[in-house]
């Protein structure tokens, strides 16, 4: 429980076996009357037996979906299971437990609470095409939800019941489905959204896989996501 809701952590898990345990210990650590679920993503390592001795409930999926489609698994669960709040937390350790809370309280107002990593805390930067899709997503997405929105690709989230239920029933798999077209859906079902400022910290374990080409077609890929999600909304 936090400020008296039953909150459920769920994080989605691919290939995480050097972290997962970390971030399970360091989330019932820093908040030990939560839920914690490790949706195993289709991995070959050994992500979800770690996650499992480090105390979480783990959902295996018998192969690869995607974020979108492990964190529609956990949204099931947090429905099935009568929890108030949800709130997506990666695998990978960059995002801190202890801004939970503030996402918790924002809740309070709002059906779905970002966690921003361009609103002035941390020093988070990213640079070229990359910066400049965020940019145009933050714009456009900030009049569809007539609020600033600053950092609509990330994926530290949270959302209430009433969310929790329509995520359940509907999550996009799609490659940026869960960050872009979430937000265009939401926003034109007259959800309320808002964000927090947090910090972001280097990965625990792994590589980020950032190069000039990657990024210049992640670009393209999120203009494209973007008019789709736009269409179909």
């Amino acid at each position: 429980m936090i400020n008296g809701k039953r909150v459920l952590i769920i994080i989605p898990a691919w290939n995480e076996a050097e972290s997962i345990a970390d971030v399970v210990r360091e989330v019932r650590g820093e908040l030990p009357s939560v839920g914690i679920i490790v949706v195993d993503d289709g991995s070959t390592d050994d992500t979800a037996a770690r996650a499992a001795e480090a105390g979480a409930v783990v959902a295996r999926l018998p192969f690869n979906l995607g974020v979108g489609g492990a964190m529609r698994t956990g949204y099931r669960y947090a429905r099935d299971h009568g929890f108030d709040v949800a709130i997506q937390v990666d695998a990978d350790g960059q995002h801190d437990p202890r801004y939970i809370p503030k996402l918790v309280d924002a809740l309070d107002e709002h059906d779905l609470v970002i966690g921003a990593r361009f609103a002035g805390e941390g020093g988070y930067s990213v640079k070229g095409p990359r910066k400049w899709a965020m940019r145009m997503l933050s714009t456009v997405l900030s009049r569809l939800s007539r609020t600033k929105l600053t950092d609509t690709t990330s994926g530290h989230r949270a959302c209430n019941r009433r969310l929790i239920e329509f995520f359940a029933n509907w999550y996009p798999a799609e490659y940026l489905g869960d960050t872009i077209e979430v937000l265009v859906r939401v926003a034109r079902n007259g959800y309320k959204i808002t964000q927090i400022p947090v910090a972001m910290r280097p990965r625990m374990a792994g590589t980020p896989s950032n190069s000039p080409v990657k990024a210049s077609i992640y670009l393209g890929r999120a203009f494209i996501v973007l008019l789709l999600a736009i269409i179909r909304a």
